[in-house]
């Protein structure tokens, strides 16, 4: 693999965030081949954590020099201007095509940069006003979980950076080993970005609840079959009201950008572990047409069909 990776430490990082891109990318995972990876730091050394334990960061930024991804995973401080060194390096990663990503709070550095200026972006909700307030030329977009815009690659909190970095193995390598990865960190193996980054009820927790779930592996099953939000609710048997206010609190989403994003999610595999033509996967995600497919998968993912099989497959 001579994809290389730089992950951005400072001093207070967050562990938990640190660890995140460390855990996608930097660990070894069984049939995953290995990045390029390293860790770096505006002056590498000892680094207190905000665990109240150090790590030791043997990389200065001349890693920025050559990586392919930079992830800064946090931010200690949003009213605190990163380092001039670092902005500099970030910048000049990115004039030579380098792709940018910043996680959570890492969007704040970006933003320092000049970076997300009229480009649309992302971070936790919990600073989504300050961000706006401090970074007004940035396209904001605090209720999804993560988003793509050019080169650069912004997401929320926690949980949703390691979505982010998921995503970013998917393009890397294809969605089978995305899922094994996720399967081993037991987490979801796939979100889309467009997810609303809070979710007031994520796990059933009534019988009502418990048969929402049941439905929506029934649907994830038969995603060739035409749904809508009046069928899937007299198959769950609520009212419409009923069946949209808990279909929003367990999957922070409508009926129609769930649907849409779960059939792009199969259309994706179909395409990189299968020998089916496009009008076949289009059938078999629920498109009903090439066409239908084709102008989803651009708007969603950049590329066409065919471009993105080209990108996993020798054949």
């Amino acid at each position: 693999m001579h994809h290389a990776i730089a992950i951005v430490a400072f001093e207070r990082i967050s562990p938990f965030h640190l660890s995140a891109p460390c855990v996608v990318f930097g660990d070894r995972h069984p049939g995953v081949p290995p990045f390029d990876f390293a860790v770096c730091a505006t002056q590498p050394g000892r680094l207190a954590t905000t665990a109240g334990f150090s790590i030791v960061v043997e990389h200065g930024l001349e890693k920025l020099l050559t990586a392919d991804t930079i992830i800064v995973p946090s931010w200690r401080d949003p009213a605190e201007r990163a380092p001039a060194d670092l902005l500099a390096a970030l910048v000049a990663a990115h004039e030579r095509g380098a792709r940018i990503v910043g996680l959570c709070l890492g969007a704040y550095v970006l933003a320092q940069a000049g970076l997300l200026d009229g480009r649309a972006a992302t971070t936790h909700w919990a600073y989504a006003e300050d961000f706006a307030r401090r970074h007004p030329g940035v396209r904001l977009q605090p209720d999804v979980l993560y988003l793509e815009d050019g080169r650069m690659l912004t997401s929320a909190g926690t949980v949703a950076a390691i979505d982010c970095c998921l995503y970013m193995l998917r393009q890397q390598l294809g969605g089978e080993i995305a899922n094994s990865v996720a399967r081993r960190l037991v987490v979801p193996p796939h979100r889309q970005g467009g997810q609303a980054q809070f979710v007031t009820q994520p796990l059933p927790a009534n019988a009502t609840d418990a048969r929402l779930s049941g439905l929506l592996d029934w649907v994830r099953a038969h995603l060739d079959q035409a749904h809508t939000l009046d069928s899937l609710a007299a198959r769950a048997t609520m009212s419409r009201r009923t069946f949209t206010r808990h279909f929003r609190q367990m999957t922070g989403a409508t009926v129609g950008a769930w649907l849409l994003g779960e059939r792009l999610a199969l259309a994706q595999r179909l395409l990189e572990s299968s020998s089916h033509s496009v009008e076949t996967v289009s059938n078999l995600a629920g498109f009903g047409s090439a066409v239908s497919l084709r102008q989803h998968f651009r708007t969603a993912f950049g590329v066409s069909p065919v471009a993105w099989r080209r990108t996993f497959r020798d054949d």
